[in-house]
């Protein structure tokens, strides 16, 4: 569904506006200095989840280039007020520019934090043998992807035999000392829900996450962390087809809380895509809600027209009906 028709289904549906639904309730995100630096650095995957809002697939094969991606590393360098570089994809591991990317940020900003958003299974591509070491060496830390501790419902989600895939992965992960007390090395997970309701209360969840993961597979980690799954793309094309969007978006309306509009992501990120066009967020980006490049209107920001994240810092975030998603319960980590 393109985003004008989903514009229209969303309006046919009843489905307020969230700049209007917010403006109601005098609530206003505003942006500040970005602290996190996102980059999106392509949407291939050796993956196929149902829920996934960028659509990556093995079929996809867009991919950040060497350019973009060493642009990305001078804006980090002239962006004082950023403390996180999160890569993400796809499958980020898996474009050329991963490593790099990582090598660069790591000596041009020692003080920054680099995360790796892991789907686990890329452990186990051959060619990747070594990426555990290779994390490890620059301290990266890991954002793991597994949205369930049974091997049923991961199955359902994201393929067959991606459990144990996944396990195998943790495993390598801890030998090489990630979420292993005392070495530094950060592992968390990712818990996204398996259907059209929202994630469970974060603190319960992990403990419970802990308990099965230890005792079955003798598994540690750091931190668990819920994320809503977001009504677009993918998985808003499956509500839609089942007749669901609409429930599902009476739910994420009704569950709005509003302490959640002051820690939103687009008020302190910026997200590159692959191509280097810059947005609030990951999801903006899915739905190709451009920033605007500093002084012209009418051209759409990318790394090439800013030198740092200040340069973006007076654009008010762009916001639709998705935003939702991430303002439902105890909103969206």
């Amino acid at each position: 569904m393109n985003r004008q028709n989903r514009r229209r289904a969303l309006t046919e549906l009843g489905v307020p506006q969230f700049r209007e639904f917010l403006a109601e309730q005098n609530l206003t995100p505003k942006r500040k200095p970005a602290e996190v630096f996102q980059l999106n650095i392509g949407l291939y995957c050796n993956q196929a989840c149902n829920h996934c809002h960028v659509e990556s697939s093995p079929k996809r094969k867009e991919m950040m280039d060497e350019a973009t991606a060493m642009r990305c590393i001078e804006i980090i360098k002239n962006s004082p007020s950023v403390k996180t570089l999160d890569i993400t994809g796809g499958a980020p591991e898996m474009n050329d520019q991963f490593r790099p990317i990582v090598e660069a940020a790591s000596a041009a900003r020692p003080d920054i934090e680099i995360i790796d958003r892991c789907n686990l299974t890329v452990l186990a591509e051959p060619g990747h043998e070594d990426l555990p070491e290779f994390l490890a060496k620059h301290k990266v830390r890991v954002a793991a992807s597994l949205p369930c501790y049974s091997a049923k419902n991961v199955n359902m989600q994201r393929g067959n035999n991606v459990f144990d895939r996944s396990i195998q992965g943790l495993i390598k992960l801890n030998e090489a000392g990630y979420g292993m007390e005392g070495s530094g090395l950060y592992l968390d997970l990712v818990y996204n829900p398996l259907g059209a309701f929202l994630p469970p209360p974060q603190e319960a969840l992990q403990a419970k996450y802990k308990e099965e993961l230890l005792e079955n597979f003798g598994i540690e980690f750091n931190d668990l962390f819920t994320m809503t799954n977001m009504p677009i793309k993918r998985f808003a094309d499956f509500l839609y087809r089942r007749g669901e969007l609409k429930d599902y978006m009476d739910l994420l309306v009704r569950n709005f809380n509003p302490d959640t509009t002051e820690t939103l992501m687009c008020t302190n990120t910026l997200n590159v895509g692959w191509d280097g066009r810059i947005f609030d967020c990951d999801f903006n980006q899915q739905l190709e809600l451009d920033l605007q490049a500093p002084n012209d209107a009418d051209a759409v920001a990318d790394v090439f027209t800013i030198e740092s994240v200040q340069d973006l810092v007076s654009q008010a975030p762009m916001v639709d009906s998705h935003c939702f998603g991430c303002t439902a319960g105890m909103g969206s980590s």
